[in-house]
């Protein structure tokens, strides 16, 4: 922390695209001195997870989607812990180490970009069979368990084979419509390597709870989304909920029942539940009540000296209709967190900040290997076209220069090169494997004559 009280200490809470494009803003708009900057995150790198998919599926090298906060932020403070809660009156943050003892930080501002989590519902087995799609580490575990299961497969009996052979994802927004195109083409192409088993042997199955997928789409590229996943065999079951999963027995409302060895929850966001512990005015779905300039705001007015951007905060959309908030995607993240970075240094400064304004031009997703389908300005657009506009945005979209040529060069590779189609098990348990040399072998039996 800065030595000097004079110098404005801004606290920066979460280390994703906001807080780390916000931090990016404030050290290159700051004059030396003017003011210090921290950020807090229990991780030490930004993840970009719309990439998560294509990482998956062995598209991408997962390091490449991961920017390491400490070389990027140069002359910043980062922090490697857990914000539990604020004392805003005292401009006091407090914090849970990842090792370490608890520390407590004072602040002039807070920048609150803590970002989602998984919306999840209390449904039997949930908590133990379900594989969750918001980290590169889950996406990586993903990954390695549906090449595990087609390499066990063969040898199982009947029943073992259709339980490890069926994959089953919930939710039909942008997270699981991507996760289930992009494993499913390539569970397909690993299926080369597997001569024991058949194509119909693979069951790739997506539940979603409304009547349609892809939302942000619009209904008609929605449509097109399940009718193509449908041609590539994947049972799309719309209006159908989760009931229970224990025992690795799926149940879904419409009185289907399978056994799978693979749940991928996807289904839905909410906003950081340690929000509930800052003492800041919170909307009904407890994201950060935020104006238009990305102050929080209450009953009462501002709440100086606390910002919010991203997926935790309710930030009025001015180009929507009246009462509308922005929607989270990156689209709004990144610019809202330039915007959000030029009106700390406005503050600090004692100017005026400005409103953050940005149309939503729309959306695109990818469907697999050159697939894809999105709306843009109101323009539908699928297959090759769209599959390809979603990765050119998304690149441009990744933070530095050193990532996006990374990723440029592995999509290169990928045209001469196939996919790497190797489970690395081991991973999710390391030690294993010394733990068995290190046991030493019960004592021999010596037959008595």
């Amino acid at each position: 922390m800065s030595q000097s009280s004079a110098i404005p200490e801004i606290l920066v809470v979460g280390g994703g695209s906001v807080g780390l494009y916000t931090a990016l803003r404030l050290k290159r708009r700051l004059r030396r001195g003017e003011a210090h900057i921290t950020v807090v995150d229990p991780r030490s790198y930004m993840t970009y997870q719309p990439f998560l998919p294509e990482c998956a599926a062995g598209s991408l090298e997962p390091r490449h989607v991961e920017v390491s906060l400490r070389h990027e932020l140069t002359g910043v403070t980062v922090i490697t812990g857990r914000l539990t809660a604020l004392r805003h009156e005292e401009r006091t943050a407090c914090i849970t180490l990842e090792a370490g003892e608890p520390l407590e930080t004072r602040y002039d501002h807070v920048v609150l970009a803590l970002g989602s989590v998984a919306r999840t519902l209390p449904i039997p087995g949930l908590l133990e069979r379900g594989i969750g799609f918001k980290q590169v580490e889950e996406a990586i575990v993903l990954r390695n368990h549906v090449i595990d299961r087609l390499d066990v497969a063969s040898s199982l009996s009947a029943e073992e084979r259709r339980c490890a052979l069926t994959f089953v994802f919930v939710g039909g927004g942008y997270a699981g419509i991507e996760a289930i195109a992009e494993l499913e083409d390539m569970a397909r192409c690993a299926l080369e390597f597997h001569e024991g088993i058949r194509a119909d042997e693979l069951r790739f199955v997506l539940v979603e709870a409304t009547d349609r997928i892809l939302p942000e789409v619009g209904p008609d590229m929605g449509r097109y989304t399940a009718e193509q996943l449908r041609s590539r065999d994947i049972d799309v079951r719309l209006s159908t909920r989760l009931e229970s999963c224990e025992d690795g027995l799926v149940v879904l409302s419409d009185g289907t029942t399978m056994r799978a060895d693979t749940l991928v929850w996807t289904a839905g966001v909410k906003a950081h539940p340690v929000l509930a512990n800052t003492g800041l005015p919170l909307d009904d779905k407890g994201r950060l009540r935020c104006r238009s300039d990305l102050r929080v705001t209450g009953d009462h007015g501002v709440v100086e000296g606390a910002w919010g951007a991203g997926d935790c905060a309710a930030v009025p959309d001015l180009t929507g209709a009246p009462g509308t908030t922005c929607s989270p995607s990156a689209q709004h993240a990144v610019r809202q967190a330039k915007v959000l970075g030029d009106n700390l240094v406005a503050a600090v400064r004692g100017q005026e900040p400005v409103e953050y304004r940005h149309k939503h031009v729309g959306s695109v997703a990818s469907l697999g290997l050159h697939k894809g389908v999105g709306q843009v300005y109101g323009i539908k657009i699928k297959g090759w076209p769209a599959w390809f506009m979603h990765r050119t945005y998304h690149m441009s979209r990744m933070p530095t220069f050193n990532r996006k040529v990374r990723i440029v060069l592995d999509w290169t590779l990928a045209l001469f090169f196939r996919r790497g189609l190797v489970a690395l098990g081991r991973l999710e348990d390391p030690r294993a494997e010394f733990r068995a040399a290190a046991t030493p072998a019960p004592p021999r039996e010596t037959s008595r004559q």
